[in-house]
């Protein structure tokens, strides 16, 4: 997953050196729009690999194979209907996240390339997550690995050799998706994957399709409350900033993707371990791990932290050489992650419960920290803070999501150890 983080990381890097700051803050109002699609290839891909490592953990290989081939045709529709969609309403969509006049036109040539290409994306995505739940992450790493290096190879032949500026930087992102694509219809053709998949398992279950939507649920509203987060902070930067505040928030967001992204690795690794255990009864394996993935997480999220806070000039040059934006942005990256040190918790805790086939408390732990705490602070806060009030939302979020995901997951987990405890066998005197 460091690794697929280049997908938008190398993008930045190279359309902010090409292309400049507007383009900059173009990538930044297309960023949740771009999460959009990945939302929906995730409602497919955990709720599938939820069902599918418990079918497995319980020994039923038929209900796996069902369950993956109804993923396949439901990813198909879904991403192709968010095709169509975006390209009819692509202007819209741009000034609603807060592109300005300036910003418009450099986000419409990104933006309808990258929407052009969303099947490969989505396809690939949701895969993923299906070749995880049947245990060979392996090949699910080859095929994140193979699309990533393909962009870093292709990104400055479009960039910067064929002149193409922020569209060149789409079309290497498009190619190097399909590779990804083409990787996994191989892999699931080639007879390598545990689930084998005949034309009738690709009719979507009926059966299936409402426990698949429900669990992944949870993923389509953290990125959906992300959405309704980028609409206010977009435009409210726009309000109280300027368009390079826009790019600092963009490349700011990139940024963390580094840091973020091997922590979203580590819970699609444990989600398949929790379904699994959970299905087969093994409740104190299920609590181990997830003890495992916290500390693995903090301990990555304080890694993230430590490099930003101490390191934020030479981050921010690595993404442009624009003086004012590097100034600005300095400040600005060391109040965004006061509190990152605690968010790979709340990122384990949400996915627990996903893991676990629960989609109400995985739905509000997703939804917590965008929708209950960030969007609210950011109209608020600038009220009296200004500009900084913006920034200063982001750690009051961070802090207060993780303590409502810590009153969740305590709960979760006494209840396990006591579910545990009641079917150990009594041990009889001697």
């Amino acid at each position: 997953m460091t690794v697929n983080s280049l997908y938008n990381v190398v993008d930045t890097v190279f359309v902010g050196r090409g292309a400049g700051t507007l383009a900059l803050a173009a990538l930044a109002v297309s960023f949740p729009i771009q999460m959009f699609i990945l939302a929906i290839a995730q409602v497919v891909g955990i709720g599938s690999a939820s069902i599918i490592s418990r079918a497995l953990g319980a020994g039923d290989l038929r209900h796996a194979e069902r369950t993956a081939g109804t993923s396949f045709a439901a990813v198909t529709v879904l991403s192709l209907l968010l095709t169509a969609g975006g390209l009819a309403f692509l202007k819209p969509l741009l000034r609603l996240f807060g592109a300005t006049p300036e910003v418009l036109p450099y986000g419409i040539e990104y933006l309808s390339v990258i929407m052009g290409g969303a099947f490969f994306f989505a396809f690939a995505v949701s895969s993923h997550n299906i070749v995880r739940a049947e245990g060979n992450v392996k090949m699910a790493m080859y095929s994140m690995i193979l699309g990533a290096v393909v962009n870093v190879i292709l990104d400055p032949v479009f960039i910067f050799g064929l002149g193409l500026g922020i569209r060149g930087a789409a079309i290497a992102t498009v190619i190097a998706q399909s590779c990804s694509f083409a990787f996994l219809i191989w892999y699931f053709r080639s007879g390598r994957s545990l689930l084998r998949m005949g034309r009738l398992d690709l009719r979507p279950d009926v059966g299936v399709l409402p426990e698949m939507f429900a669990i992944g649920a949870s993923s389509l509203a953290r990125v959906a409350a992300g959405s309704a987060m980028a609409i206010v902070l977009n435009n409210s930067i726009a309000h109280y900033g300027e368009n390079v505040h826009l790019a600092v928030m963009g490349v700011i967001q990139r940024a963390l993707m580094l840091f973020l992204m091997p922590q979203f690795g580590l819970i699609q690794g444990l989600q398949p371990i929790v379904g699994f255990n959970y299905g087969a009864g093994n409740t104190a394996r299920v609590h181990g791990a997830v003890h495992r993935a916290v500390v693995a997480a903090t301990a990555l999220s304080s890694v993230g932290f430590g490099v930003l806070m101490l390191l934020p000039t030479p981050i921010l040059s690595l993404f442009s050489s624009d003086p004012v934006l590097i100034d600005a942005g300095r400040g600005i990256v060391r109040v965004v992650i006061a509190m990152f040190p605690v968010v790979g918790y709340q990122i384990v805790g949400a996915s627990l419960f996903q893991a676990l086939g629960k989609a109400g408390p995985a739905l509000f732990l997703s939804m917590s920290r965008q929708v209950l705490f960030l969007v609210p602070l950011t109209l608020l806060l600038p009220l009296w803070l200004g500009l900084g009030g913006i920034w200063w939302s982001f750690p009051a979020a961070d802090g207060l999501s993780v303590v409502v995901t810590a009153v969740w997951v305590r709960h979760e987990m006494r209840l396990l150890r006591g579910h545990a405890s009641a079917h150990e066998v009594p041990s009889t005197a001697a």
